[in-house]
């Protein structure tokens, strides 16, 4: 049941065509994300890393009641390993903002400037509620843990030619400011509970997990090497891979990981 995830590159228009270590980018592709395929033990859950030469386009998830018929919605998390000086994400709104007045934004590209946009480091974790608002910006390299859903409706997109959903968008998103407390850093070492629900449970582990951190997370999870190694059923899993673990019985930490497990 354990093992390593099979990995994908996506081509992003916002995509990297050199892309940190480990990671190498096909000769003339910009990759914007590396996905790891979800085993069937854990098909709820989608790791991904993103590496980000421009900024993403304004967009918006639903939730699982607002998805359409037999689709999850999408809440996720940002951990970011790398950003380059003046590097922001932008997540929620200045201020109330009404379902119109964000169609009009969003037709007249003045939506980006009502984002609120905030710079951003290494050891920054935001929570993604579905409904907020948001867009990653330029410069940034981080892991995305996510509900396995690949539902975006775009509002904005700077002028790229790709489609954009504004009824659907407008009708699950949320015009309000994101709430701070959803927003931690984390210092470089040591241990940190970064998510606990409702769709997913998240933990950087320094070495190996505390008590607390074992009676939380029973059965299968996912293994992500940050600086280290581990070791998952006596195989090595290094920085730039993702595993399937059995419990974390079956795995042997040695640096920073992050493990990360579905809520049922």
């Amino acid at each position: 049941m354990s093992g390593m995830l099979p990995t994908r590159m996506v081509e992003r228009p916002w995509g990297c065509e050199v892309l940190p270590a480990p990671f190498v980018a096909p000769s003339g592709q910009k990759i914007g994300e590396v996905w790891f395929e979800p085993p069937a033990a854990l098909d709820g859950l989608l790791v991904k890393y993103l590496f980000t030469s421009a900024a993403l386009s304004v967009q918006v998830h639903p939730s699982d009641a607002q998805a359409p018929a037999g689709h999850r919605g999408k809440e996720e998390c940002w951990f970011v390993l790398a950003a380059e000086p003046g590097a922001k994400l932008g997540i929620g709104f200045k201020r109330e903002l009404g379902g119109e007045a964000m169609r009009a934004a969003a037709l007249d590209g003045s939506i980006e400037h009502l984002l609120d946009w905030r710079p951003v480091q290494a050891g920054d974790c935001f929570y993604i509620p579905a409904g907020t608002v948001h867009a990653i910006g330029a410069g940034i390299t981080l892991i995305e843990v996510q509900q396995n859903s690949d539902i975006t409706y775009r509002l904005y997109d700077y002028g790229r030619p790709r489609e954009l959903h504004l009824d659907d968008g407008i009708a699950v998103a949320r015009g309000e400011v994101y709430p701070r407390v959803l927003h931690q850093h984390v210092a470089e070492t040591g241990a940190a509970k970064l998510v606990d629900g409702p769709h997913f449970r998240l933990d950087r582990l320094d070495g190996m997990p505390d008590a607390e951190v074992v009676a939380r997370y029973g059965g299968p999870l996912l293994v992500i090497p940050l600086h280290g190694t581990a070791e998952v059923g006596g195989a090595l899993v290094k920085g730039g891979e993702c595993a399937l673990a059995r419990s974390l019985d079956d795995v042997a930490f040695s640096g920073l990981s992050l493990i990360a497990q579905p809520c049922v």
